[in-house]
């Protein structure tokens, strides 16, 4: 049986290939992720590692709870303290580290790195061995900076040169100094490194005369946890904790891992689909193929092949098919791993160097895929091939199925149907978060039933396009029927990809009603013409509403200046604005005025009903500082994602902070938005890169801009699931070709002409996909449809939005991929001869 096995595999070379190309694809996309994660995963933990050379156990203030009402401020890292730590038996020295968010401009003005790995820090005197000057020498005095030499080399700089930079708000022009190289991961992962000396540095970054962290150098001779013990044991006991540089190292790997495994969780799930849609052509392969040999299994069974020995051969054909797939994918996907790695670069993300990664466990998880998928969705057909009586099969009496199997199958699609409607509908009931679990399980559920149903589905649905294959004569009328030929094949070819396209048009139908849902928010709630916010998400400084307020042609401003508050024994955030806050939102009041000013305060919605407030309410709040003050609710209103919280005047705010900042500042002036507005605005800070100065209008370009990019990504993803689709329509019309040669043949004989057979061929496979299509779209909007209700509970503005001209695309595509699928078959039909055809068995 093991030689009969390998033999019909070599004699059906060809009709596996597509089958081998499913695998594969699936297998490589799997493979490729594995590479990929794990060699970014590997470059940044070595490129980490490398930043704790200098350091061997570091000391940071130990983090306080809450008490009470009362704001536990955290221990300060002050020079005593790191004195003492530098004097402790073992340590050879202790450098104080103040870091935090720095934006360097480039030559055109432009910010250098991406947002948040734009960072700033101290030099620690005139050679500080963590950063080796390259060229130059140390920044002293706040006019001076050294930068690392990745960004000297992106933007240009060099020794000497003056350059913009911005903390938080006011632009700075230091001149560069020095130029240093540097392990730290951010700036290896295409960021940047600006910094000052240390007296400068602490006092940007809010930390005069304290450090964020104390970095303790080991004496020759002394360990890392030797040195921990002696620090532990001479620093004060609950004010600050010791990490030796190792423990450090390892936690900063877990970070990474854990990073990438999202990344690698969310790529593995498109490979999966992949797989999935590859599993529909792997049954529908070996379906055709077994029952293409039915005789030869027959005579198998005649001669004394046991049931098992027969779906045994299969099974063997199907482990060497999956073996065959999954080395190809293997070697596929390390070609993918090392592209997208290519692909970073080319983006502009800058990967630390390191060798690819192939670990034992990616070869064997490809070879798993490939045999396990493949040999899964071949057992059906063999199983079933063995059951067939032998008798019956060498006289072809099992090829049309029963009445009672096609009533089971119908029963079982139906109920499946029902209880995945149900469950979503169920679910679109509940609270945002408690409706995803059902919500997914309904998806499951009703796509499984729907893939039962197909191909009691495909009769009606493909009759529907009888009168506009009329239109095609003899061709189309031939299709229609061998369409519905064998309506399980068909539905098994459709589904695949039905599959892709419930998946790309959910995904698109909720991408574009959340696009608009947030549109009708921001106009909702904002009336400011402008909003003003940096670049990362980080705080402003507090000059900056005062440089708008003083700009041409401004007429109101307010900041939204946060702060923790203890408020009934727990942790609520206060906004500071100013009285012109009205003027420049425009939120729903339910209960009282919106009104702030003295100690009067407005509340969202949620909060008033946690705290069982009403306007009128009054309520006392424990500033950070200690001091507490009786606040009286004016007013209540809708909250929403952008807008929300307790609202009181800043000017009552900002002397309990010892370090008032600001999220955003919002801006109205005399005659709107405009460009000539925009462009005064920034000027008067400065044309500071690292600000974002932004209408309604950008702020909702900004919001499509993402959903774009995440759709373009996802339609990537999915074209995987797509391709492979193709495959099987391939696959499935060139196999429906042979089975018919005989057909095909006679046709010829008695006059259809090679265009006719070709135009069959063609309006067969677009029926095919077209019946996918509409299934997939049908299936794509119910599912945004049910997601943009479950949304809804959270989002008040959400409105559901059908893109129809996105889902004209999509049926278009649908029927390109029935075209260029027919290409080869139609061809090869076309061409048969008609006197070798007709003898054909």
């Amino acid at each position: 049986m093991f030689r009969t096995a390998l033999r019909n595999v070599l004699a059906h070379k060809a009709r596996l290939l597509m089958t081998v190309l499913a695998v594969m694809l699936g297998v490589a996309f799997v493979s490729g992720t594995l590479v990929f994660t794990n060699t970014l995963s590997h470059a940044l933990q070595n490129s980490s590692a490398k930043g704790f050379d200098q350091v061997d156990v570091a000391v940071t203030a130990e983090a306080q709870e809450d008490v009470g009402d009362r704001i536990v401020k955290t221990p300060e890292l002050t020079e005593a303290l790191r004195e003492r730590s530098a004097k402790v038996p073992g340590a050879a020295s202790a450098v104080g580290v103040v870091s935090g968010f720095t934006a360097i401009a480039d030559r055109d003005g432009k910010l250098v790195g991406g947002g948040f790995q734009s960072q700033g820090g101290n030099y620690w005197g005139d050679k500080d061995p963590r950063y080796p000057l390259k060229e130059g020498t140390a920044p002293h005095g706040a006019n001076e900076v050294a930068i690392d030499s990745e960004t000297a080399r992106r933007a240009g700089y060099e020794v000497g040169d003056t350059v913009r930079i911005s903390i938080d708000g006011p632009v700075l022009t230091p001149k560069i100094t020095g130029v240093f190289t540097t392990d730290d991961g951010n700036v290896a992962a295409g960021g940047s490194l600006a910094l000052f000396d240390t007296p400068t540095a602490q006092k940007l970054f809010g930390k005069t005369g304290t450090y964020d962290e104390i970095d303790v150098k080991a004496a020759a001779g002394t360990s890392q946890a030797a040195l921990k013990s002696a620090l532990d044991a001479a620093l004060p006991k609950g004010e600050v904790e010791t990490t030796t540089a190792q423990r450090l190292a390892d936690d900063q790997a877990e970070m990474i891992s854990a990073s990438m495994s999202g990344l690698k969780q969310g790529l593995l799930v498109f490979a999966g689909i992949a797989l999935f849609v590859g599993t529909f052509i792997i049954a529908n392969t070996f379906t055709m193929l077994v029952a293409q040999r039915t005789k030869e299994l027959a005579l198998l069974r005649a001669v004394g092949a046991s049931r098992r020995q027969v779906t045994r051969s299969v099974l063997i054909e199907a482990f060497v098919v999956g073996t065959v797939a999954g080395a190809t994918g293997l070697v596929a996907g390390i070609g993918i791993g090392a592209g997208l790695r290519s692909l970073l670069g080319t983006l502009g993300a800058t990967v630390p160097d390191g060798p690819l990664v192939v670990s034992p466990g990616t070869v064997a998880t490809s070879f798993a895929v490939g045999v396990v998928i493949t040999m899964l969705a071949a057992w059906l057909p063999g199983r079933r091939a063995a059951k067939i009586p032998p008798v019956a099969a060498m006289n072809s009496l099992h090829a049309k199925a029963t009445t009672k199997s096609l009533v089971l199958r119908n029963t079982l699609g139906a109920l499946f149907s029902a209880a995945g409607v149900a469950v979503v509908l169920a679910a679109t009931t509940m609270d945002g978060s408690d409706g995803q679990a059902p919500m997914g399980l309904g998806a499951v559920l009703l796509i499984i039933g729907v893939f039962i149903l197909t191909p009691l589905l495909s009769r009606p649905l493909i009759a529907a396009a009888t009168p506009v294959l009329r239109i095609f004569g003899v061709s189309g009328k031939l299709a229609r029927q061998n369409s519905v030929r064998n309506p399980r094949r068909t539905a098994a070819t459709a589904s695949a990809l039905m599959i892709g396209l419930t998946l790309i048009t959910g995904m698109t139908v909720m991408a574009g009603s959340l696009q608009k849902s947030i549109d009708k928010m921001a106009s909702a709630a904002i009336s400011a013409d402008y909003v003003v916010s940096m670049a990362n998400g980080n705080t402003l400084s507090t000059d900056v509403e005062e440089k708008l307020k003083a700009t041409d042609g401004v007429t109101a401003t307010s900041p939204l200046r946060n702060a923790p508050a203890r408020i009934g024994g727990v942790t609520e955030y206060l906004t500071g604005v100013t009285s012109a806050i009205g003027e420049l939102t425009d939120l729903k009041v339910d209960d009282g005025t919106f009104e702030v000013a003295g100690t009067r305060v407005v509340v969202d919605q949620d909060t008033a009903e946690d705290h069982g407030w009403k306007a009128g309410s009054t309520f006392t709040a424990a500033y950070e500082d200690g001091e507490k003050q009786k606040l009286t609710v004016a007013g209540v209103y809708e909250g929403n994602e952008l807008i929300r919280g307790i609202m009181l005047d800043a000017s009552l705010l900002t002397p309990h902070q010892e370090d008032p900042s600001d999220m955003q500042v919002m801006v109205k002036t005399s005659g709107g938005a405009s460009d000539a507005a925009k462009d005064r605005l920034e000027k008067a800070l400065g044309s500071n890169p690292a600000i974002k100065v932004q209408s309604k209008q950008d702020l909702s370009d900004d919001i499509a801009q993402m959903f774009t990019l995440m759709l373009n990504m996802l339609y990537g993803l999915l074209a995987m699931a797509v391709i492979v689709a193709v495959l099987g329509v391939i696959n499935t019309l060139a196999m429906s070709v042979f089975e018919r040669s005989q057909e095909i043949g006679m046709l010829r004989a008695i006059g259809l002409e090679r265009r006719a057979v070709k135009r069959m061929v063609r309006l067969e496979s677009l029926v095919i996909s077209l019946f996918g299509g509409v299934l997939g779209i049908g299936l794509g909007v119910f599912f945004g449809w049910a997601a943009g209700e479950l949304l809804g509970t959270k989002m008040s503005t959400y409105e559901l939005v059908l893109p129809w001209d996105r889902m004209a695309v999509f049926l278009l595509l649908a029927a390109g991929v029935g075209v260029l699928a027919a290409l080869w078959p139609a061809r090869r039909a076309a061409r048969l001869n008609m006197l070798a055809a007709i003898k054909s068995e």
